[in-house]
């Protein structure tokens, strides 16, 4: 029931009313986007938003970050470059991606500021995230943001992190330098946490998840026919024509297919 129809990846959600678009596969196309957002922003009278995009140092090494890049500086955007720098894009160590200093290092060459700080650190990334908006919006001007973190799990079901990296790395960053467990043992120091009360809570949020699993189960497939649309204004006589073949087979052979699950 997303803006998205259900098209999506899993975690490939949006919302306008949150002032979120919707993430898509394609590595670093978001970045261009970003920054006509922001140069369209910075337009308006008496402007008081800021653009962030979020993106791997494997997206850095696509050709549409290096062009976001450069209309940033030379149109002055007021826009976040936030890199999160994981060491392994999808499933290349970063001294294979790049042999200059990182993401940030790249700021200099193209006229812009830029940060670097620990991504697993949730004060670090708060404090610069608040800063680098403070900055973009007093300058109108955008600044590349670098947060150095490392990727634990493999990138996906079919990637086996194993064959590009010792697994006994994993140790540290699955428990010392993990950012939950850095949260969790800085608040215990300060007396902040509470145990009972972080079960109850997994408890409570475990519950919630299988009772909206449960009812989003039970919600109707989008009918068939939204496959054609939503991609041109006007649907063109080619896609019309593929979707009469496609009626025209399915009430010939519903009997194989589970129209049931599917919205009419």
């Amino acid at each position: 029931e997303d803006e998205g129809k259900g098209r999506q990846m899993p975690a490939h959600y949006g919302s306008k009313k949150l002032n979120f678009v919707t993430i898509s596969s394609p590595l670093g196309t978001q970045i261009p986007q970003a920054v006509g957002a922001a140069y369209a922003f910075k337009r308006l009278p008496n402007n008081q938003r800021a653009v962030i995009t979020y993106f791997g140092e494997g997206a850095a090494s696509e050709g549409d970050a290096h062009a976001a890049f450069n209309f940033a500086a030379t149109l002055d955007c007021p826009v976040m470059l936030f890199c999160r720098n994981n060491g392994f894009a999808i499933s290349t160590p970063s001294k294979e991606q790049y042999r200059g200093d990182g993401i940030a290092g790249r700021a200099a060459g193209y006229g812009i500021a830029a940060l670097r700080f620990d991504g697993t650190d949730i004060f670090a990334v708060y404090n610069a995230t608040k800063m680098a908006r403070e900055y973009v919006l007093k300058n109108n001007k955008p600044i590349v943001m670098e947060a150095m973190q490392y990727r634990i799990s493999h990138h996906s079901t079919s990637d086996d992190s194993t064959a590009y990296r010792p697994a006994e790395d994993l140790e540290i960053w699955n428990t010392t330098e993990h950012p939950i467990s850095k949260l969790k043992a800085y608040m215990k120091q300060r007396g902040w946490f509470d145990e009972a009360a972080e079960e109850a809570n997994v408890k409570a949020v475990r519950k919630q998840v299988l009772a909206q699993i449960s009812q989003s189960e039970k919600i109707p497939k989008a009918d068939w026919r939204e496959t054609f649309q939503d991609v041109y204004h006007e649907m063109p006589q080619h896609l019309r024509e593929q979707m009469k073949q496609m009626e025209e087979h399915i009430e010939q052979y519903k009997e194989h297919y589970p129209l049931k699950d599917f919205k009419n």
